[in-house]
């Protein structure tokens, strides 16, 4: 069996180059569950050979908690892999996997469950987000997140400008040689609330048609006449890689935590609605339009 897994090596190029510390925690815990599963292994047996609880074992199969090299070590021993390169490249991935990321810096104004969010948005390869009150995230100006984080209640003195950093730096996801697909469907609201005045909603209208003019980015409006169609609920983000080894993932931010979905029941009901949303939303060019039509109305 360990000879079959040398040949068959966790995480690969990719996670290394796109996906962060995040990602690689979620790489080798699958890795490590595959091996258990393989070995007829208990998660009460694995968990007794690391002085952990079963609970314990899950958080590190579903890669929520960083690695202690002794733990891994270990359990790949108990898994067959006592030696070998599959061995070394485990250990090596779960190595990387306890480094922080960029967004590390950020640390102590941004929640550890955004936090999980900023690494699995860096690793997506497809990013599909519906929004009903504000403009999405990574398609803000600096002057409409600004505004943006100013309403938060939640958010203490000194704390906007970092927050409105991070919120800048995640958009250099859009530049890069190989961005993500990214597809966005906002309500008209969106467009009329004019937040941070009407000068900095002008721009903004402008940066979001901006934006659409890339290939690799499209923007639907929902508009007020299909009300039907945007009664689903608070907005979300569905998030795709290209590793096979991370499922589809749907993010629910809330106000004080985040729901991360990624059963197959529960990510293709959220895709049917999104879906749904883009089939009844105004096409990619008629929603510029009417984007052009509220920025020259202000």
């Amino acid at each position: 069996m360990a000879d079959d897994q040398e040949d068959d090596p966790p995480g690969g190029g990719f996670a290394e180059a796109r996906g962060g510390p995040t990602v690689l925690r979620i790489l080798v815990g699958a890795q490590l569950r595959r091996l258990r599963e393989a070995s007829g292994i208990t998660r009460e047996t694995a968990a007794y050979t690391i002085r952990g609880s079963e609970a314990k074992m899950s958080r590190i199969e579903s890669g929520r908690v960083g690695f202690k090299p002794r733990d891994v070590a270990d359990l790949l021993s108990m898994y067959g892999l006592a030696e070998g390169s599959a061995r070394d490249l485990l250990l090596n991935l779960a190595e990387q996997a306890n480094e922080p990321g960029w967004w590390h810096h950020y640390n102590d104004t941004m929640p550890d469950w955004f936090s999980t969010y900023v690494g699995l948005e860096q690793a997506a390869t497809i990013i599909r987000t519906y929004e009903a009150q504000y403009v999405p995230g990574l398609l803000q100006t600096e002057a409409y997140a600004n505004a943006v984080v100013n309403m938060g209640e939640t958010v203490r003195p000194g704390e906007v400008g970092k927050r409105v950093e991070l919120r800048m730096h995640r958009q250099q996801l859009l530049h890069m040689p190989e961005p993500p697909d990214y597809w966005a469907v906002i309500d008209e609201a969106v467009l009329l609330r004019k937040l941070g005045g009407r000068q900095v909603m002008r721009e903004q209208l402008d940066h979001i048609l901006e934006a659409g003019r890339r290939q690799h980015v499209t923007v639907q409006v929902v508009p007020f006449d299909r009300s039907d169609v945007a009664a689903v609920g608070g907005p979300f983000t569905l998030l795709r890689f290209a590793e096979p080894d991370l499922p589809d993932i749907v993010y629910l931010e809330q106000l004080n935590s985040a729901l991360y979905l990624n059963r197959d029941v529960e990510v293709k009901s959220y895709l049917q609605i999104m879906n749904r949303l883009a089939a009844g939303a105004l096409t990619p060019q008629r929603s510029t339009e009417l984007i052009t039509s509220a920025r020259d109305a202000l």
